[in-house]
């Protein structure tokens, strides 16, 4: 019988492996009996923790000094990259007048993080990408009933035309044959990658699962998210079958007159990636949103707000510097626009670049490490608002010259993709002139337009289609007319959009449906928003300079 434990799975203290273990050693890991406590704790080692044992591994244990080998760190200095220090380093003059947090601090926001993205992994992730593998599973199991019956059309229209067309038919048998194998590659090919991607996802929640399970304080902190990554699900595949297209008879020309065999076409259509948005139990609105943080920037007009982790955030207002904050307040990086003159707005991209758009140069710039260097540079438009989407591209708004017209432009890297500016009747989407217009999109790959002249969020479809408009919910409290600012979208699609002269947030569900204010936070004119990975939302107040972090969402 195992010492530690028997069958009715009785844990045994490890000095004497014969007692029941009633304490722990949460720096040693050691089950312990409480007469064994002392013989654990005489070695002279100072930092052990002994808990009852149903807190076991509950202590965090932090990393040694590399400085003062002999001293542990239980702070980091966000003034040098947030390095750990131990009191020693803090005291010393290499970090005067640094700002410091405490390690528990991060470190309990980062087992939040951890113990989020698990959920997101077992609950949404990996029944999603279940769900696309049938999918290319059953069209394989597919194949042959439809090939079947496509066979049997060609017979027909075979049996009119006799022995004299025997040779066409076995052409396009094998022709048929050919085609079913192409589509099977195809199918197979998706099948793989999926199934590969799986793989690695399988892995990084194995290894998500080991640092939740640990106390260890630094892979905790240095864990970074993939779930963005793994949410860009990729594209269903639907490779349609050929069909049969028969032709009088005639007697010359068989092969052309007999019919034809459509060639194989295969198309994507995007998942639904709202991951269970019906399912409003997944993440439920709180009735009273509640401050968590309130950043102060420095500006007098704050306009904009954009997430780079989950430490971290830049702001840009009406000047031509570009703040970096982290979490708690303190400034980590201030840039200059190239130009001297105020951007209009910022984002970050995929690789965690700053990019801001110059409405004086006529430029999208991106900043990597400091140095910058122009992205897209327009004639006869001038650029204004951005976002980066979920596959990397960028959306600018911008507006002609002569301030008569208004459109969104799709980029990858610095090549054009795509204009959104008309409807299918050909009339403009958007208000034609330079009145701001803010931007974002969902996990549908909509497009999500707050304009604000308008007094309209314009929702297209990643085809640049009409989908829906909203101009605004009646109410009692809100006497002035709807001027949406900033807009921003959250992991269950929704869309939420500031009201800065009625100093409030509208939230609307992913077909535009309103479902409520957030309006008991004490905004000034909320301007820029960002909702994050956690439904934290973050507004910038345009008068007062600062940007409220604000929990709306269970």
């Amino acid at each position: 019988m195992d010492p530690h434990s028997s069958a009715q799975d009785v844990h045994r203290c490890d000095l004497c492996e014969t007692a029941i273990v009633q304490s722990y050693c949460d720096v040693c890991h050691f089950n312990l009996c409480k007469p064994c406590i002392g013989e654990h704790i005489s070695d002279g080692y100072h930092k052990h923790a002994i808990v009852p044992f149903e807190e076991r591994r509950s202590t965090p244990i932090y990393p040694k000094c590399k400085t003062h080998p002999h001293k542990y760190c239980e702070c980091q200095c966000n003034d040098c990259n947030d390095i750990f220090i131990c009191s020693s380093c803090m005291a010393s003059n290499q970090h005067k007048g640094h700002n410091f947090v405490e390690v528990t601090e991060v470190y309990m926001i980062k087992k939040d993080i951890i113990k989020k993205d698990a959920k997101e992994y077992e609950t949404l992730i990996t029944p999603k990408y279940k769900e696309i593998v049938l999918d290319l599973e059953n069209q394989i199991a597919n194949l042959d009933g439809g090939y079947e019956k496509l066979t049997l059309e060609l017979f027909k229209q075979g049996e009119q035309w006799h022995r004299e067309i025997d040779v066409v038919i076995n052409r396009m048998k094998t022709e048929i044959n050919d085609i079913k194998v192409r589509h099977g590659d195809i199918l197979n090919k998706h099948l793989n990658e999926i199934k590969q991607i799986q793989f690695l996802m399988k892995r990084a929640l194995l290894e998500l699962k080991e640092i939740e399970k640990s106390t260890e304080v630094s892979p905790t902190i240095e864990y970074n998210s993939k779930i963005r990554e793994f949410c860009k699900f990729p594209s269903r595949v639907k490779v349609s079958l050929p069909t049969f297209i028969p032709k009088p008879i005639a007697n010359e020309n068989l092969y052309s007159l007999f019919g034809q065999i459509t060639p194989l076409t295969t198309t994507t259509e995007e998942n639904d990636l709202s991951l269970n948005q019906e399912n409003t139990s997944v993440r439920e609105l709180l009735n009273e949103p509640k401050v968590l943080a309130t950043i102060q920037t420095g500006y007098k007009n704050l306009r904009s707000v954009t997430y780079l982790n989950e430490n971290r955030i830049w702001t840009s207002g009406r000047t031509n510097e570009l703040k970096c904050f982290n979490i708690y307040g303190a400034l980590q990086m201030t840039i200059k626009s190239k130009s001297g003159e105020r951007p209009y707005d910022i984002a970050v991209d995929v690789n965690g670049d700053l990019l801001y758009s110059d409405g004086t140069a006529g430029t999208v710039n991106k900043v990597n490490n400091k140095q910058t260097e122009v992205l897209v540079r327009l004639q006869g438009w001038t650029p204004r608002e951005l976002c980066v989407t979920y596959t990397g591209d960028l959306l600018v708004t911008m507006f002609s010259n002569d301030k008569t017209q208004s459109k969104v432009v799709r980029y990858s890297g610095s090549t054009e993709k795509q204009t959104i500016q008309f409807d299918d009747e050909e009339k403009p989407l958007y208000s034609g002139n330079d009145y701001i217009k803010y931007i974002t999109k969902n996990l549908n790959y909509d497009v999500l337009v707050a304009d604000s002249e308008a007094g309209a969020v314009v929702v297209v479809n990643m085809d640049g289609k009409l989908r829906w408009r909203y101009t605004g919910h009646p109410s009692v409290t809100k006497s002035q007319p709807f001027k949406p600012r900033g807009i921003t979208t959250d992991k269950q699609c929704r869309t939420l959009t500031a009201d800065g002269d009625n100093h409030c947030i509208h939230i609307l569900d992913q077909n535009g449906q309103f479902l409520r204010y957030i309006d008991n936070c004490d905004f000034v004119k909320p301007y820029g928003i960002y909702a994050d990975n956690s439904n934290n939302l973050f507004v910038c107040e345009y008068l007062k300079g600062s940007v409220k972090k604000i929990k709306y969402s269970k």
